[in-house]
């Protein structure tokens, strides 16, 4: 067993709906661990921890705080890493903002964040804070590449109960636009490197030369892509989507990744506010930039600026009268899809679209057909083939549907998630160059004032163990298995460059298939309707996309999902499912004391957490653990126990009093430790008596409102009341 300071199994302290719920559960899970001589330890990754940790010096002593995430980074790099890892936020802009505003309130002098930085000190500041906005702890804990599925119980449920799943017409106008020309897609080249190097990004104009980055460095093997979108072309095609939107009579709605993507996505959101207001900016474009708004910021921020402005509000309003109606967020609140960046995220909100028979909300709180732009190209066919196939064939029928697994390339930065520290908003005309050390120009691009130019890598380690890792997985099911590689894009000839001799030399090359993207989402689409599975082998964003896309189809939610990353150096990380961090409950909770936040993403990584441990550590008790783990699991599909989504009704807490239950149940059953089934056959007893009790208490707490003493960072004492009312649960527990 390891110490306090050195736990066995980290749980991560995030963010919004699972960190409630983790106060709830984290309890639990450290009073069975602890009866396996297996300790529990936490680290911080939340929004406002990642806050703290980075302006020690604004801190008093007492409000210090370690930096967690980076001692994260260290530790899944070694052989003995154990991390369950819970969804965190990827920090847009307006929550860094609300987070930061909320610690000030609590007590904490950090600074505001600069928005619009004019001095040096400002700057420094702002650099800061642009290490924690977006997908800032995925690539530091990646350190391994996905293996993401449905696990098996958690299929079978969903199979015995089909979710309602909206019906699709062949005359339905929803549609998926993209560019034609002029983005990232259009725009890649890329090449892989014969030896290590040291790139620098300049961007030659008539000014002379200007340094975007002074040095990255790659190893042997590396995969170096470049890319552009042009501004001009993505202004004119928003325009034109704007007005062909208004003449099919559907919806306007953006789907982008402004979380994940930080430096690119918000860019091109912005274009988008600007472009819905165009009118309004061409008006006033200097009253709206001494009133402070930032068009990336959205159109939530830009009314709050100007709401005392009588003639820029009566301005919007008559431009929005002359739009087409727009895709809501929630209709009752009158947010809009572009009200907030990090409100519609493409992995949620393209599969919902589409389970609901390609029905968007509108201002009229009614479901239209909708036209779902996402402007660049490079994974729009996924969704564009995924509506041609349903208005062809129907809707999905999750009784009789198989399964999508996925095998993700992620470890290590890979791909389009890694290229934050080497995206640029490019300031003037000119030629943005990557040269390496000896002088050659590895990728250069013509670009204007305005475009977005990035670039990406994937390292030769992880292509491989990715490779490997699909290899085995085909192996252990037989599916079918492809590669969704497109070998017309130039990123991609490059990982098909790596993959077809490892698939030759391991005599497997029969086993496989690769295809583009939007053919590999037919092929898949045709395999589960027959009621087949099959393995997606995928890169990084791919991975994320296809993860919410086939369990939303699937399962109805992709926070149940098994999600697995064998870390390179020998650990695990076991992710709690895709989903997001559920902002929605958390106002719940708060209005209501309801939370239904469903924690079967917990309960999963939990007994895969703890087999893998019995298997690092030759630890026998864990084992069981694990695998009683993995019958209360099944006992809270089979019983129905997930928590309802209405207040007055079982949530989330409820769901941990069963599971707790059910696996004291499965150790005082077991035969293959006595001592356990010793320990824990009072506990089983104790929870099957009091169950009356228990359950009245869980009951009495909802319907008033809860305070938790803060969104971003509550208070532990007030949330632990909040999340624990239940005395008699917690005097069997602890």
């Amino acid at each position: 067993m390891a110490n306090d300071t050195n736990p066995d199994i980290i749980y991560t302290k995030v963010d919004e709906a699972p960190e409630l719920a983790s106060a709830s559960f984290l309890p639990i899970i450290r009073k069975f661990a602890a009866a396996a001589d297996v300790s529990v330890g936490t680290k911080d990754i939340s929004l406002a921890g990642r806050i703290l940790a980075t302006f020690p010096e604004a801190l008093t002593d007492a409000q210090k705080v370690s930096d967690d995430l980076a001692e994260l980074g260290k530790l899944v790099k070694q052989p003995q890493a154990n991390v369950i890892k819970l969804p965190n936020i990827s920090a847009s802009v307006p929550q860094l903002v609300a987070a930061v505003r909320e610690l000030q309130s609590q007590g904490y002098d950090i600074p505001d964040y600069p928005d619009a930085p004019a001095t040096d000190a400002e700057r420094a500041v702002r650099a800061k804070y642009d290490t924690i906005k977006g997908s800032a702890v995925n690539p530091v804990l990646r350190e391994g590449n996905s293996d993401r599925r449905a696990a098996a119980p958690v299929k079978k449920f969903a199979q015995n109960n089909p979710h309602r799943m909206g019906e699709w017409t062949a005359g339905s106008k929803t549609r998926v636009a993209s560019m034609a020309e002029g983005d990232f897609f259009s725009n890649e080249v890329s090449a892989t490197l014969d030896k290590a190097a040291t790139a620098k990004i300049v961007l030659e104009s008539a000014a002379g030369e200007t340094v975007l980055k002074e040095a990255v460095s790659y190893p042997e093997g590396t995969v170096v892509d470049a890319t552009y979108m042009s501004a001009k072309a993505l202004d004119t095609f928003l325009a034109s989507e704007i007005e062909k939107t208004k003449q099919e009579g559907t919806l306007f709605s953006l789907h982008m990744k402004a979380t994940m993507m930080k430096v690119s996505d918000p860019i091109i959101f912005g274009h988008a506010v600007k472009e819905w207001l165009k009118p309004v900016f061409e008006a006033y474009g200097e009253e709206l930039k001494a009133a402070g708004v930032n068009p990336a910021s959205g159109m939530g921020d830009l009314l709050e600026r100007v709401k005392d402005k009588p003639e820029i509000m009566a301005a919007i309003e008559e431009v929005r009268e002359k739009r087409p109606p727009m895709y809501m967020v929630n209709s009752d609140k009158g947010i809009t899809n572009l009200h907030v960046p990090s409100d519609v995220i493409i992995d949620a909100s393209m599969p919902a679209l589409i389970r609901d028979g390609g029905k968007g909300w509108g201002p009229d709180n009614q479901q239209h057909d909708t036209n779902c732009v996402i402007p660049d190209s490079s994974y729009a066919p996924v969704y564009d083939e995924t509506i041609r196939f349903f208005k062809a064939h129907g809707k999905l029928d999750p009784a009789t549907a198989g399964t999508v697994q996925n095998i993700g390339l992620m470890a290590q930065k890979a791909e389009e998630y890694g290229s934050h520290p080497t995206t640029f908003e490019i300031p003037e005309d000119g030629t943005v160059k990557m040269v390496l050390e000896d002088g050659t120009v590895l990728h250069k691009h013509a670009v204007e004032a305005g475009d977005i130019w990035r670039s990406a890598s994937a390292r030769k380690a992880p292509i491989e163990d990715w490779v490997h890792l699909a290899i085995e997985r085909q192996k252990a099911t037989g599916y079918r298995a492809i590669f969704w590689l497109d070998g017309t894009r130039a990123h991609d000839a490059e990982l098909i460059a790596y993959v077809k001799p490892i698939l030759q030399a391991k005599g497997v090359a029969d086993k496989f298939e690769i295809m583009a993207p939007r053919h590999a989402t037919r092929a898949s689409l045709e395999t589960i309707t027959k009621g087949e599975n099959t393995i997606a082998i995928t890169g990084n964003v791919l991975r994320d996309y296809l993860t919410d896309l086939f369990p939303i189809l699937e399962l109805a939610t992709s926070a149940k999902m098994l999600s697995i990353v064998k870390l390179m150096n020998g650990g695990g990380l076991f992710e709690t499912g895709a989903g997001g961090s559920a902002p929605k409950h958390v106002q719940q909770l708060q209005e209501q004391n309801h939370l239904r936040w469903d924690s079967l993403g917990e309960f999963c990584a939990l007994g895969e957490s703890l087999k893998f441990l019995a298997d690092a550590q030759g630890n026998a008790r864990a084992k069981v653990l694990g695998e009683a783990a993995e019958a209360a699991t099944q006992g809270i599909l089979d019983n129905d126990r997930s928590p309802s989504r209405k207040v007055g009704e079982p949530d989330n807490r409820d769901s941990h009093y069963w599971f707790a239950r059910y696996w004291a149940e499965a150790l005082a059953a077991q035969s293959d430790d006595a001592a356990l089934a010793e320990h824990f056959g009072p506990v089983a007893k104790a929870l099957a008596e009091k169950e009356t009790q228990i359950l009245s208490e869980l009951a009495e707490a909802q319907g008033a409102p809860a305070d938790i003493g803060g969104y971003y960072h509550p208070d532990p004492d007030k949330l632990t009341a909040v999340m624990r009312p239940s005395t008699t649960l917690n005097a069997i527990i602890g």
